[in-house]
């Protein structure tokens, strides 16, 4: 039986193939969009409906024409656009990182003297200048990219508990393997997971963001002894058999089924993946709600060394911005705004927070009004709660020419092809290139 949005969307290609002409041309302002999705993940069905759906039914005077694509295959799409010259008008963005292209080439317009009054419900970081100098998108929440899954029901049948120190958790190694496990999963396949979701994280407990802002400025390098100790702090994570280098043949996709299967009693992935484990529309779930009571959200253990403690990785969230290439005043801007606003409204974020559970970036969402299951009021009261600040994500700080190298080296080494100088050495040479 196809469901409603499937049977729309039908319906829109055949009044398209034959009213396209006459209808397009004096009616209707064509924009095109291309968005992240997962068509497997929870709630998507529901964003189909009550989202993209709702919109084009408020909205009859606009034809959103949409391209839905997926981790590396978006970015990718993204990039081959960008080059072509043949960006679409809206585009699913970063603040940084993974869309500094759009930012610092001008491809996106400054949505801030578009949005005017707009943006005074929302909190104060979505008026932060981002990579390009100025407000590109609009910031969906705060994302935190490191979290450190814990199966405490699990843990507890091993008779162990969750870790407070690097050295506990460095001990209890020899239990889980006893019994057949591994102790952290993660799904590292995918180049970024690591450095987003894990090294991040390590930077900033151990080299600090004052000096990666040095090495931004050219007053430092990655060769450093301060951030080479990251790296080398990552390779013990290895040796001590905290990490194993199967979680190179680790899917993304795939880690959290593993997880909630019980292949091991960590998971180390970002704050979104929450999302993954909740009730979809058909009431599945990796955890059932009863089951999600024993999944404790937290962050890694305290490092040897650290100078910042309890910290986790976090950059704002995810948006959409325009492409710049749109006429100012014209039918098409307005209709692109219209989009935007909606993709950034009340009802967009009160839907990804009961779906996902992401924290909305507005201020005038009552969070107490949700149905949220156990897990997502975990995230939202003791995860965020336990805290105490956050510090860079290198892909949201550097452009890809220079975390790529970081991506690739942390996997190299993983694997045992690299060593922590050798990445170190990379990743400053390609920076060396990069600013030439």
């Amino acid at each position: 039986m196809l469901k409603r949005s499937t049977v729309f969307l039908l319906t829109l290609l055949v009044i398209a193939s034959v009213f396209v002409p006459v209808t397009f041309a004096q009616d209707k302002t064509v924009v095109t969009v291309l968005n992240y999705m997962d068509l497997t993940a929870p709630g998507t069905q529901r964003q189909l409906d009550e989202i993209w759906y709702q919109f084009s039914l408020d909205n009859p005077d606009i034809i959103v024409q949409r391209e839905d694509l997926f981790l590396d295959a978006f970015h990718n799409k993204v990039e081959a656009y960008a080059a072509a010259d043949k960006l679409p008008d809206v585009m699913f963005m970063w603040p940084g990182g993974r869309s500094t292209t759009l930012h610092t080439n001008g491809l996106v317009k400054d949505l801030e003297p578009l949005l005017g009054d707009f943006l005074d419900d929302y909190q104060a970081y979505v008026r932060a200048p981002q990579a390009g100098g100025f407000v590109a998108m609009i910031p969906s929440t705060i994302t935190l990219s490191h979290a450190f899954y814990a199966n405490v029901t699990l843990l507890e049948s091993l008779g162990l508990s969750v870790p407070e120190t690097y050295e506990e958790l460095v001990a209890m190694v020899p239990t889980i393997k006893a019994a057949g496990l591994d102790v952290v999963l993660m799904g590292a396949q995918d180049d970024w997971v690591i450095q987003s979701c894990l090294f991040s994280m390590i930077v900033g407990r151990l080299t600090g963001d004052e000096k990666l802002e040095e090495i931004l400025a050219g007053n430092a390098k990655f060769t450093d002894p301060e951030f080479v100790k990251s790296l080398e702090f990552y390779a013990k994570l290895y040796d001590d058999g905290v990490l194993s280098s199967k979680i190179m043949n680790t899917g993304y996709g795939e880690v959290k089924s593993l997880f909630a299967a019980g292949r091991a009693p960590f998971l180390i992935d970002g704050d979104w993946a929450t999302g993954d484990f909740i009730s979809d529309e058909e009431g599945n779930a990796l955890f059932s709600p009863s089951e999600q009571k024993g999944i404790k959200m937290t962050i890694f253990p305290a490092i040897p060394g650290e100078i910042n403690e309890k910290t986790s990785s976090g950059v704002p969230g995810v948006g959409y911005g325009m492409s710049s290439k749109i006429e100012a005043g014209s039918a098409k801007e307005e209709a692109a705004l219209r989009l935007i606003k909606w993709l950034s409204g009340k009802k967009f974020q009160s839907l990804e927070l009961e779906t996902v559970g992401t924290p909305p970036s507005r201020t005038d969402i009552d969070l107490t009004q949700f149905p949220l299951e156990p897990l997502i009021i975990e995230r939202i009261e003791n995860f965020s709660a336990s805290v105490l600040g956050s510090t860079y994500v290198l892909d949201d700080i550097f452009e890809a020419d220079v975390f790529m190298p970081i991506n690739i080296g942390l996997q190299e080494i993983g694997l045992g092809l690299s060593t922590p100088a050798d990445v170190a050495k990379a990743t400053q040479n390609a920076y060396d290139s990069w600013v030439k």
